[in-house]
């Protein structure tokens, strides 16, 4: 199962406990294989510094982490699904050309009313895990 998260998700799980925390530790337990889009990590970098205060050696020593257990892979071409929302249009596509099964997400104005897109279904990390859950 391939699975891509969303920023928000990286962040979650990076900054408290709960179900985001959950999908990254059953990630580095190796229970799915994640896929991570050079645009998420490009905004981790922006994000975390800025918004919560990590000092640069923090963001990327938790990058190292999450990119030793995952694939990093390039930003493809993009799509053109979400007005005006570059990066989750990029993400959307890293799902699709990647072949992910699921985009895990908390968004809930751009990304999670789609649902599913060309196959790869749109969940929130509780739902995922359910799904996961399920499978064993």
């Amino acid at each position: 199962m391939r699975v891509v998260p969303d920023t928000n998700v990286i962040v979650s799980g990076w900054i408290s406990s709960g179900a985001e925390r959950t999908v990254l530790d059953r990630a580095q337990r190796r229970h799915f294989d994640l896929v991570i889009p050079q645009v998420v990590v490009d905004e981790l970098r922006d994000v975390m510094p800025r918004k919560f205060y990590w000092s640069i050696q923090q963001v990327e020593h938790s990058l190292r982490g999450l990119i030793e257990v995952g694939e990093l892979v390039a930003t493809p071409t993009r799509v053109d699904v979400i007005q005006a929302e570059d990066a989750d249009n990029q993400i959307l596509a890293c799902a699709v050309e990647h072949g992910a099964d699921y985009l895990v997400t908390g968004d809930r104005k751009h990304l999670l009313p789609i649902g599913e897109f060309e196959g790869v279904k749109i969940l929130r990390a509780p739902e995922f895990l359910a799904v996961l859950d399920a499978a064993d």
